[in-house]
């Protein structure tokens, strides 16, 4: 039997995310309501890691919302799409006005818009939050970007803030703070998982440009990674790939990594991210690239048969090893500092699409802990907005712009060496064409418009005089030679 409105929050989903984050809410002294649309998922909770007092089983929807105390706070841990709408639905109608319903997935921001004004148009408030830090971060302390309606913070934030991540000298800074209002949260976690995308690319380049150009060990690789994440570089990401490169199978005492196939999957986030770039026209090509290089990679039938015909150099680096390994940091902290710069760019554009208020320096602490792109370098990005607000692309502040003048004739020759000895990385490639392209006054894309004038008279502007122009090229053209 559910006690009744004796619980704090209600939680519905008990996947690996939902359980752990269950715990997590009643270990931190509130009690949770828990339904599983299967209810045998539920009994088997509750009777072993839910088996607490601050945790109530319930059997039907109508049980959680019984158990609820006013005002009613329910959190969604399903899959996104269609089943949350669903949920919505159900949900609506048991609950009263100034109730909470709460969408803990990876929500389409969009989507996460259309429900904000759906749900509060019923009279209840509706909070789309981004939760990153994965099933260890669901239980232990994750990072949580919450947005939608403001009016649902305050009813939320003491036990948002409880569970997350915490930073800071003391270890008390949360790692939640409210982002923004309808899909603001969902953005921002959106953005998240697409640096995500671009740091393991960029990552995965260094340790193939290590492995098959300088020839080290995994051995060798965990100490370089080790040494790594003691410097500028420290963060989650490098700190697993280091143990990653440790971890020997027990049946046959081989490397793990050396027996995964090289075929790698995607969520869509990634995806999401790329397409919402190119729709605002801003040039998101750190995880552009990441996602295409997760389709080659997907390719494996096709590429094993390449491999036997198609030809290039023996990926072999002749020059000093211990200077290549450095070379190859320097490109990887430069290649991450422009990632970072276009997910900010992009959130720049979605907040002046969306009419959303968001503080830049708030978002790089949110990602401080819990998340998987927590980082030092946050740190550096944090005090970047803190010192100018405004600031249009994390390159141009004082401390980007030195790292990057120092890193960068290690990053040019990292991948020069690579184009030269065939190493495919197309992450630090995109990073430094980035770089290069915002650095330059004038591009080649006077051509372009000149062409794209010539046959679809599509008009171009001038750099002598103001207004918009197109030219009869073909009465202008002269003989060649």
């Amino acid at each position: 039997m559910t006690k009744q409105a004796s619980c704090d929050i209600g939680l519905i989903g008990l996947a690996v995310m939902g359980e752990n984050l269950a715990l997590n809410i009643a270990s931190r002294g509130y009690s949770i309501a828990v339904y599983n649309r299967t209810t045998s998922v539920t009994d088997a909770f509750t009777a072993d890691r839910g088996k607490q007092p601050n945790v109530v089983g319930c059997r039907t929807l109508e049980d959680l919302v019984a158990a609820l105390k006013a005002p009613r706070k329910v959190m969604m841990m399903v899959k996104a799409g269609p089943a949350v709408d669903q949920l919505i639905a159900t949900l609506t109608p048991l609950l009263s006005k100034g109730d909470v319903i709460i969408d803990g997935g990876n929500t389409l921001p969009s989507d996460t818009d259309r429900r904000t004004r759906e749900v509060e148009a019923s009279g209840l408030l509706y909070i789309g939050t981004g939760v990153s830090g994965g099933e260890e971060g669901a239980l232990k302390g994750p990072s949580l970007m919450p947005g939608g309606s403001k009016a649902a913070w305050p009813l939320i934030q003491p036990i948002f803030q409880a569970i997350a991540a915490k930073v800071g000298p003391k270890g008390d800074i949360p790692c939640c703070d409210w982002v923004g209002p309808r899909g603001a949260g969902n953005y921002v976690k959106m953005v998240h998982n697409g640096i995500e995308y671009g740091d393991m690319q960029l990552i995965c380049e260094a340790y193939w440009l290590l492995k098959q150009a300088a020839g080290l060990s995994n051995d060798q690789l965990a100490k370089v990674f080790d040494t790594w994440n003691r410097g500028e570089l420290d963060s989650y990401l490098i700190e697993i790939t280091r143990d990653i490169f440790t971890a020997r199978d027990p049946g046959t005492n081989d490397y793990v990594v050396d027996k995964i196939l090289d075929k790698a999957g995607a969520k869509g986030t990634g995806k999401w991210m790329s397409q919402l770039a190119l729709d605002m026209g801003v040039p998101s090509t750190l995880v552009t690239e990441a996602v295409y290089a997760r389709c080659l990679s997907a390719m494996k039938d096709q590429r094993t048969r390449a491999s036997r015909v198609l030809v290039g150099p023996d990926m072999h680096n002749r020059g000093d090893t211990h200077l290549f390994i450095e070379q190859v940091r320097q490109a990887l902290y430069a290649s991450k500092i422009a990632s970072y710069a276009q997910g900010f760019v992009q959130l720049a554009a979605a907040a002046k699409e969306n009419e959303w208020q968001l503080d830049y320096r708030s978002i790089a602490m949110l990602w401080r802990g819990g998340c998987i792109i927590r980082a030092q370098f946050l740190e550096r990005i944090a005090e970047a907005y803190d010192a100018e607000p405004n600031l249009e692309n994390l390159m141009l502040a004082p401390y980007f712009q030195k790292a990057l003048a120092d890193s960068q004739s290690a990053w040019r020759h990292v991948i020069a060496s690579a184009a030269t000895i065939g190493v495919p990385v197309p992450g630090f490639m995109a990073a430094l064409a980035y770089y290069d392209g915002y650095r330059h006054e004038r591009l080649p894309a006077n051509l372009l418009q000149a062409q794209r004038d010539y046959f679809g008279a599509h008009t171009y502007e001038r750099t002598d005089k103001p207004g918009t122009f197109h030219t009869e090229w073909l009465d202008l053209r002269r003989p060649v030679g």
